[in-house]
């Protein structure tokens, strides 16, 4: 123990945000790889005959400290961060890189575990001991256990790249989004930006002590400003400053950290023994390969860009009927479906608004926990934070038990990327007879309160806080015994499934009148406004469904190929969206420099899995559907078989314990109105 105080090597339940400074970082996580490194090497060297508890359950449950540590430094560079931050980002990366690899290229490790392997018929193992067992082995041996050691020394030498490449990448983002503003001084080119916004322009402007009103490319300025803004100018200099981050020819620009990025995954998967990095990466998804993915991809794409073509067509007839647009362009997008969408179904952002101020929308989501699941949430203010921003509660059972700890942090800051997410501060997991709840986070970027307004959410944003909670309930209600299989640790493309369906819920009347209340008046929502919300509810989906499909292809298009020949990041990414191509080219703009999801996140070679898990989850919302949406039957099953379960099994396996059969596409494609219902 050092003897300097450190509150990151004292052992802590939750996360002592108020006692650490930007120095404790690195001295806890150089302590904390020394203190996992000697439990590794007491796994390894132990005298006793390899077997799953002393070995494989062993190594499951070593480097907890390092895992507390390094969850909470990571979880803040990316909703609290600062320079210094990621300054020791950038330094404890490769070294954390370098104590992964000197544990998966330990061979006298290796070989315990093998041996293990090896016997298993002999151990009578359960089912998540089964899954454990075989997770460890292929950790080892799909990530170069088996190579000889000059290809070890080579796979280091990448993956130390690796991870300094994707965290600048991050940071450029991070750094682009926040460095660009558009000052406006003229009230005039205000036109058609809704009062509450305005405000909110007029506050930033005023704390960074400028003159007019400010927008920002934080996605609760970027978004309406798109929607409403009705000088067709100033919102093509917002879309095209989206567009282009990364992209700029200076020192934020992202083009030779994409390459890289992509040039050195292949050479790894080479290295590996695979053909690609989606090779790599796919064997251990439900998807299985590239090909599966490339069909599944191009399926969705038929069936759905004849409905996108049309509706573009549309789009295009609407804004030449109203302001004789000769050319549809990005930044027409959502103005022109905004206005369209009005005029046919008379419902917009600011009629729903009101009715969803966020703590009603937070409650609503509670609620509907508490009706499925048996959740309680309470409020505590006992808990250390790392903002004011946070709040936190205390989840509790029908019985009073303690389920787990729950962070939310809901409003964009300087320190914050653009987005929402799900993260974890302590896994869930049972030793010693002890069953430890996890500690959960949910992170958003809503629009904040004003001086005049609190925090009133678009039909977007509520949709947004479902989904992250759907990840929250997934962590929150684990029950394996092992971390690594716990809560969220399943194949990538099942991990969207609790997300996804809870979005259903937004769309439902019985769940939006528990929430769905007046800020000033505290009247229900009307119904004729509900049916609106389920009417529009496919609203361009064709469109919608080409857009995500787009990105899914780009990620392959990086990582299902060979990139080495790639030198032109802008012309491989037009040619990789020409089969879902609808709006013409802006020559300014690349996606593929700030695609954080797949060179910063963990979705290379996974983008897809969103697509996958929505036809998991309509065809899992259709049994609730069939059942009521609150059928607390369906819900046990869904929460025994799926929620609780974690990476215990094989998810199609899990899935089928609970829905009876294989999931089809058909609940999908009728839900998105691509198919007749």
């Amino acid at each position: 123990m050092n003897s300097i105080y450190n509150p990151l090597l004292e052992s802590f339940e939750e996360a002592p945000f108020s006692k650490i400074k930007d120095e404790h970082y690195k001295p806890a996580i150089l302590e904390a790889i020394k203190t996992a490194g000697k439990e590794i090497d007491a796994i390894a060297n132990s005298q006793e005959a390899p077997g799953f508890e002393n070995t494989v359950a062993a190594l499951d449950f070593a480097g907890k400290q390092l895992d507390r540590v390094t969850s909470v430094f990571f979880n803040l560079n990316s909703a609290e961060t600062n320079k210094e931050i990621q300054q020791i980002a950038q330094e404890v990366s490769p070294l954390l890189t370098e104590f992964k690899n000197d544990t998966i290229l330990n061979k006298t490790l290796f070989e315990r575990v093998k041996t293990v392997f090896e016997e298993q018929e002999n151990l009578q193992l359960n089912v998540e001991e089964k899954t454990l067992l075989e997770k460890k082995y292929k950790a080892f041996s799909r990530n170069g256990a088996n190579l000889p050691e000059e290809k070890q020394q080579e796979l280091r030498a990448i993956d130390k790249e690796l991870s300094s490449l994707s965290l600048k990448f991050g940071e450029n983002v991070l750094e682009e989004t926040n460095k660009f503003e558009l000052q406006i001084l003229n009230e005039e080119d205000l036109k058609g930006l809704p009062e509450s916004f305005r405000e909110e322009a007029k506050a930033t402007a005023e704390a960074k002590e400028k003159q007019g009103w400010i927008f920002t490319l934080q996605y609760p300025s970027y978004i309406p400003f798109m929607k409403y803004a009705e000088n067709r100018e100033l919102r093509k200099k917002m879309s095209v400053a989206f567009g282009a981050k990364g992209f700029h020819g200076d020192d934020l620009d992202n083009r030779e950290n994409v390459l890289s990025i992509a040039k050195l995954r292949h050479q790894r998967a080479n290295l590996l023994g695979f053909e690609t990095h989606a090779h790599f990466v796919l064997e251990q998804r439900m998807a299985e390969t590239p090909e599966k993915v490339n069909n599944f991809l191009n399926e969705l794409l038929e069936k759905a860009k004849p409905a996108a073509k049309r509706e573009f067509t549309e789009l295009e007839n609407f804004a030449k009927k109203l302001d004789n647009i000769e050319r549809l362009e990005k930044w027409d997008a959502a103005f022109y479906g905004e206005k369209l969408k009005q005029e046919l179904f008379d419902l917009n952002d600011e009629k729903l608004k009101p009715y969803f101020k966020l703590e009603n929308v937070i409650e609503g989501v509670f609620l509907v926990a508490n009706k499925l699941y048996g959740l309680n949430f309470t409020e505590v203010f006992d808990v250390d934070k790392y903002h004011p921003d946070v709040k936190t509660y205390k989840v509790t059972d029908e019985y009073n038990e303690i389920i787990a700890l729950f962070y939310a942090d809901f409003h964009p800051r300087e320190g914050k990327r653009n987005g929402a997410w799900m993260t974890i501060y302590k896994q869930q997991y049972i030793q010693n007879n002890q069953n430890e709840r996890p500690h959960i986070s949910i992170v958003c970027n809503f629009t904040k309160p004003s001086k005049t307004e609190p925090s009133l959410l678009t039909f977007n944003e509520v949709t947004t806080l479902f989904h992250e909670f759907g990840h929250a309930l997934h962590g929150m209600l684990a029950n394996t015994t092992y971390p690594s299989l716990s809560g969220a640790n399943v194949y990538w493309d099942f991990v969207e499934l609790p997300s996804q369906v809870l979005e259903n819920w937004c769309y439902e009347k019985e769940a939006l009148q528990l929430f769905a209340k007046h800020y000033k008046t505290g009247e229900a929502i009307p119904m004729e406004l509900i049916e609106k919300i389920k009417e529009s509810a496919n609203f361009h989906e064709g469109m919608a469904t080409v857009r995500q499909l787009s990105f899914g292809m780009l990620d392959l298009s990086w990582h299902g190929i060979d990139p080495t020949n790639i030198t032109n990041v802008k012309a491989h990414e037009d040619k990789a969206f020409e089969a879902t191509k609808l709006y013409p080219n802006v020559p300014e703009n690349c996606m593929s420099t700030s695609f954080s999801h797949i060179f910063q996140g963990g979705y290379s070679a996974g983008y897809y899995s969103y697509k996958w898990a929505e036809v998991l989850d309509a065809d899992t919302f259709e049994y609730f559907q069939e059942q009521g949406i609150f059928s607390r039957e369906v819900a046990n099953k869904f929460r025994e078989n799926i929620l609780s379960q974690g990476g215990t099994e094989h998810p199609m396996e899990l899935y089928k314990r609970f829905r009876g059969k294989e999931p089809q596409p058909e609940a999908l494609l009728k839900r998105a109105g691509l198919i007749p219902k």
